[in-house]
């Protein structure tokens, strides 16, 4: 592939600059560099998925295949757009795996390889964000692509599926597979990249040798987080009040089940005010479930023995009453956030617990909001769309969402999903803090153990045993 003098206008105005770039056969390449740099766009250069307004992009592959955060969101929005569940008056389970990845006949080595056979009767849209990745990478497979473009193909998935996901590419490497790789962590970029190109403000600034790119002092500069953390401020919001022994969290002889399939049973859990804990676990295995409980966005919080804030569920109390407490940073959140709104709403919404802002606001709120979007540092977006933002960018304007109000309850789920190494040490060093000052209680998901703060002492294990998943609670007084 050889791209020449390529220009071409992006969503926020900003303009993609290549001046040359030729990929050889025999290279792998990877495109790396900061949030919102233009990363993405690159890449879908070469699926000549971009609006060229100058340049020449030749020797572009016939077939190429997109693994992405973007093309699982994509995917996820088709489902729910198909959801037939009121038509037909019962829960409609979307496209089911075996039907997503038919004929089998084609995948059944990659299936069993990447431990999804227990998934295939399952609807696409039940799976978890580990989970989904795999499904789509088995799917991007299938077709046989000429060039196979892996936006940041190991985000989302536990220990061991970035191992079997990472042997998988490397026997596909050693059979010629064309391989394109887009990295934020530049930590998990494979031992074959031979080559890297580096994006920022949507300019291609530097490329070259793997040694040679990643050598170069301001490309160091630009990914390395090395400013001092603000003061966060002020919320304004009343602290909640809890009877003597009343948990935030309270759950006894919990249970979630799908038809047939059981996530887990019989957990019983208290939370204390103050108290953080990190949850751990296989993808699949119910974390994000449980944490849906909590937040209400889970039916099956009606069935169960919960107690919230001081409030038995199921009493009389609204949802509204629940979530004022709570901020929510996950996949399936940023996924929901489809409102037509610009980046400051987006962050003013946190304040109202709201997808999207549909009331007035006061200037209080919107200096509130710019204050954050100051410290995350996208102010110069805040009047931008949210949906023309890169996923990493969307994932840092949420985070901010969550914590302008400074809740008694803070859920993470998988917060760091999506971020370039500064904005991960950023995002880290406002957990830090949090997890230190005690005045925000923490539930953290992650499946990177070594980014859990010292500060968050209690785990929740999730593990699979003989099919099954069992619970561990680990708890320091």
């Amino acid at each position: 592939m050889r791209f020449s003098a390529i220009q071409a206008r992006l969503h926020d105005g900003r303009h993609l600059e290549v001046d040359q770039w030729q990929l050889n056969p025999g290279e792998y390449w990877a495109i790396t560099g900061t949030n919102g740099s233009g990363k993405t766009v690159l890449s879908a250069l070469a699926g000549d998925q971009v609006v060229l307004s100058h340049g020449e992009a030749c020797d572009l592959p016939e077939s190429v295949a997109y693994v992405s955060l973007e093309a699982q969101a994509a995917q996820i929005e088709q489902e729910r757009h198909d959801d037939e569940s009121d038509l037909n008056d019962a829960p409609d389970k979307g496209t089911l795996i075996c039907d997503f990845l038919a004929p089998l006949a084609e995948v059944e080595s990659w299936v069993d390889r990447l431990s999804i056979r227990h998934l295939l009767n399952q609807g696409f849209r039940s799976l978890s964000t580990g989970e989904s990745r795999k499904v789509l990478l088995i799917n991007a497979l299938r077709h046989k692509p000429d060039l196979l473009v892996l936006d940041e193909p190991l985000e989302g998935l536990d220990q061991i599926s970035r191992e079997a996901v990472s042997d998988a590419l490397n026997e596909l490497q050693q059979k010629g597979q064309a391989m394109l790789w887009v990295a934020n962590r530049l930590d998990e970029l494979p031992g074959w990249i031979t080559h890297v190109a580096f994006m920022h403000d949507a300019r291609l600034l530097y490329q070259g040798t793997k040694d040679d790119v990643l050598a170069q002092p301001e490309l160091r500069g630009l990914m390395h987080f090395d400013r001092p953390l603000p003061d966060f401020p002020a919320a304004g919001r009343s602290a909640l009040q809890l009877a003597e022994g009343e948990p935030l969290v309270g759950m006894k002889d919990v249970a979630i089940r799908y038809d047939e399939r059981e996530l887990f049973s019989g957990l019983n859990w208290r939370v204390e005010a103050g108290e953080h804990w990190a949850i751990q676990g296989p993808n699949g295995s119910g974390k994000t479930s449980l944490l849906q409980l909590i937040t209400g966005d889970n039916p099956q919080c009606y069935r169960n023995d919960l107690r919230l804030f001081g409030m038995q569920r199921g009493r009389g109390e609204s949802i509204w009453d629940i979530k004022k407490h709570i901020g929510l940073v996950s996949a399936s959140l940023q996924w929901e956030y489809r409102a037509t709104t610009n980046v400051l709403s987006t962050v003013i919404s946190g304040l109202y617990d709201s997808i999207g802002l549909y009331q007035a606001t006061g200037d209080d709120d919107k200096q509130l909001a710019l204050q954050w979007l100051d410290i995350i540092g996208l102010r110069h977006k805040a009047n931008q769309s949210l949906q023309h933002l890169s996923y990493g960018e969307q994932r840092l304007v949420l985070i901010a969402r969550a914590l302008i109000k400074q809740p008694p309850l803070l859920i993470l789920d998988e917060p760091c999903q999506g971020l370039d190494d500064p904005s991960r040490m950023l995002v880290l060093a406002f957990i830090n803090r949090l997890a230190e000052q005690h005045d925000t209680t923490l539930l953290y998901v992650t499946h990177h153990p070594t980014e859990i703060p010292d500060a968050i002492v209690n785990r929740l294990q999730f593990e699979t045993k003989d099919g099954k998943n069992q619970l561990q609670i680990s708890c320091r007084e």
